[in-house]
């Protein structure tokens, strides 16, 4: 069972690590209208400075700038990636594993018995996974190497992805 259980995990892990290493750092466009200092861009999170003309000035400029995008829906590619499904069930990833524990319902509820914000819990299941576990899961499961292997922006975007849970 466990030989099994290997010899399933590992090629997915592999082919995870190697999609995640050649997706890794997309960049955003952001467009800035500079009549209004607004930006405006089509994703959902924007941290882009904008630099605003007086108002009387009716300039239609633009400024655009690229910038690392942080968010759940960059997350959604992360937990790809990274074989995350391999594991777990996660319906707005479209996984039904059972190895891990339910992100859907587990991270809050297992926050709660833990005392953290539920972001904070996330990340460091994600980071220390032996940290807290789930109650009815085994100890050492889950790759401890998540923690080095992801970038700051693909952990925090993991994370934004599996907190949200949409």
């Amino acid at each position: 069972m466990w030989l099994l259980f290997v010899a399933l995990l590992f090629p997915a892990a592999l082919a995870g690590w190697v999609i995640g290493r050649s997706t890794a750092g997309g960049t955003r466009t952001v467009t800035v209208a500079a009549s209004t200092g607004a930006p405006t861009t089509t994703a959902a999170t924007t941290t882009a400075a904008a630099t605003t003309a007086p108002a009387t000035t009716k300039t239609t400029a633009t400024k655009t700038t690229s910038h690392k995008a942080a968010g759940p829906a960059q997350g959604k590619a992360v937990f790809s990636a990274s074989g995350c499904g391999a594991c777990h069930t996660f319906k707005p990833a479209g996984t039904s594993a059972t190895i891990g524990p339910d992100l859907d319902t587990k991270p809050a509820l297992d926050a709660k018995k833990a005392k953290q914000p539920l972001a904070a819990f996330i990340e460091e299941s994600i980071v220390k996974p032996d940290a807290y576990i789930s109650p009815g899961y085994p100890k050492g499961v889950m790759p401890k190497t998540f923690g080095t292997q992801l970038t700051k922006t693909q952990l925090a975007e993991l994370v934004a992805f599996i907190a949200a849970g949409k």
